[in-house]
């Protein structure tokens, strides 16, 4: 039995899928990955895990179900994880066995070969496991997990490479798909990211010591500076010996970061891509007061995600900015079974309007996305319960029409409310006065591409947006899937 079971506010939003985290030449390491998974939770909160290395103890791991507050923090759990060098990972379910993970799924996986043990953790998907799996068991692999990232730690046994790095290159080769990977043996520090990098890895410093993280903010929660972001299909070896080793393994390939990162997954405090990922968000409300400006009293957040959206629009627009809906900070995940009368409390649980404010006001109601819409409805019903006279949708993010096969938990296509409802239907389905959401244009402007989406050669990955994948997914085309018609 799994030990959370997901608030149904949880079940309306896409969820970034990984968080990794690894460190190399800092007495007590464990602690220092759990502290950096502690910032990257909102990743990852159905389970997580740490490897480290000590000489005497060799390669130590820990995976628990939960938070990284509720595991890594006990003296008893931290004590069995002994090193200098250590790395860690935060996970919800993608491939594998989704909504009933078992403990064989959580990350770091480790492997022992002929040189000696490595272990990984992946951010990601991989678009051909199917395929990958397939043939690795048809040459007598035996795999212990459901997960797609096993497929590595596979390839890497089977490949020729002089050294772990050399089998991890060779590995990397074979996958598509998105991959940001930090892993370890026992006196090196690895962090390779994909030829488009899709998914986020970056590089920080602190003392003699170094750190690989998928965000900024985990680096600023140890005191580490930041240095850089690795590069798109940029492979670093670090070791206490040598420092950091860089090179690229893969044929260079124009980027394509995820644009979501921007738009929801990274936490506003961090730096993507050079930018403040907060600036960016702000700036998203600022273009959505010039390109869906409506008469109102309010402009309110859904918390937490749509609140620099919801800044930048006021500002813009002149519109006062009010808590118009509050957040209960301490609710985390309900109970392990909930009674159906608190799951038909639904939202309530998490949100609950500020009345006071609210009544007799015209609202703007500024949110990250609409994914199924269903949250969105229930937020209405609180709205106009509490007396508002006029309820207006502004969504920071084109609508949602596409799912992502690179690391995010998105419903099938047919569950996608922009799938099958035009903006006009939507807004009635949902039941509120109007609903605009940003232009694609408008959403890469705000992202810092002052001309827009160079809509034939695309500057980030935005298929969740617009239907075209960067990375054919042959898993999912080989189940169904039918991609986009060429225009």
């Amino acid at each position: 039995m799994r030990p959370f079971l997901a608030h149904p506010f949880d079940h309306d939003k896409l969820h970034e899928e990984c968080g990794v985290f690894g460190v190399i030449g800092m007495a007590d390491a464990s602690s220092f990955v759990a502290l950096g998974l502690h910032a990257l939770q909102h990743r990852g909160q159905e389970a997580g895990g740490i490897v480290t290395y000590e000489a005497e103890a060799g390669f130590c791991s820990a995976r628990r179900f939960g938070y990284v507050r509720d595991n890594f923090t006990k003296a008893d759990v931290m004590a069995t994880l002994p090193g200098t060098i250590g790395i860690g990972h935060v996970r919800y379910s993608t491939a594998g066995s989704k909504g009933a993970t078992a403990i064989r799924d959580v990350q770091p996986f480790f492997g022992e070969f002929s040189m000696g043990g490595s272990a990984i953790a992946h951010n990601g998907n991989i678009t051909n496991a199917t395929a990958l799996r397939r043939e690795l068991i048809e040459r007598g692999s035996i795999f212990q997990s459901s997960s797609d990232s096993e497929c590595i730690i596979h390839l890497m046994a089977r490949s020729m490479g002089r050294n772990i790095p050399d089998r991890m290159e060779e590995a990397l080769r074979k996958v598509e798909g998105a991959f940001s990977i930090v892993a370890m043996t026992r006196t090196k520090l690895m962090g390779v990211r994909d030829p488009l990098g899709v998914r986020p890895l970056v590089l920080g410093k602190l003392g003699d010591g170094w750190a690989l993280s998928s965000e900024t903010c985990a680096l600023d929660i140890i005191g580490a500076e930041f240095v850089r972001e690795i590069e798109p299909g940029e492979m670093v070896v670090i070791s206490e010996k040598d420092g950091v080793q860089s090179h690229f393994p893969f044929r260079r390939m124009k980027s394509r970061g995820c644009i979501f990162e921007h738009v929801y997954f990274s936490r506003p405090d961090s730096i993507l891509g050079g930018r403040s990922v907060y600036e960016t968000r702000r700036q998203i409300g600022v273009e959505l007061a010039r390109e869906a400006p409506v008469e109102a009293d309010l402009v309110c957040p859904v918390p937490d995600s749509g609140t620099p959206a919801a800044i930048g629009y006021s500002q813009e627009s002149g519109i006062p900015y009010a808590m118009g809906i509050i957040r209960n900070q301490y609710m985390g995940r309900t109970f392990i079974e909930p009674t159906e009368q608190i799951r038909n409390m639904g939202v309530r649980l998490k949100l609950n309007v500020n009345r006071a404010l609210i009544k007799g006001k015209r609202v703007i109601l500024v949110d990250d996305s609409v994914v199924r819409g269903t949250t969105s409805r229930k937020i209405k019903d609180m709205i106009l319960d509490a007396g508002a006279a006029e309820v207006h949708f502004r969504i920071a993010s084109p609508p949602t029409a596409w799912p992502c096969f690179y690391g995010v938990d998105t419903p099938e296509r047919s569950k996608l409310l922009a799938a099958t409802m035009s903006e006009e239907e939507m807004r009635d389905w949902i039941g509120v006065d109007s609903l605009k959401f940003v232009s694609l244009d408008g959403l890469y402007r705000a992202a810092g591409v002052a001309k827009g989406r160079d809509n034939k050669s695309p500057q980030y990955c935005d298929a969740c947006f617009s239907g075209e994948y960067p990375v054919a997914p042959s898993d999912m085309i080989e189940k169904g899937f039918e991609m986009k018609a060429a225009e």
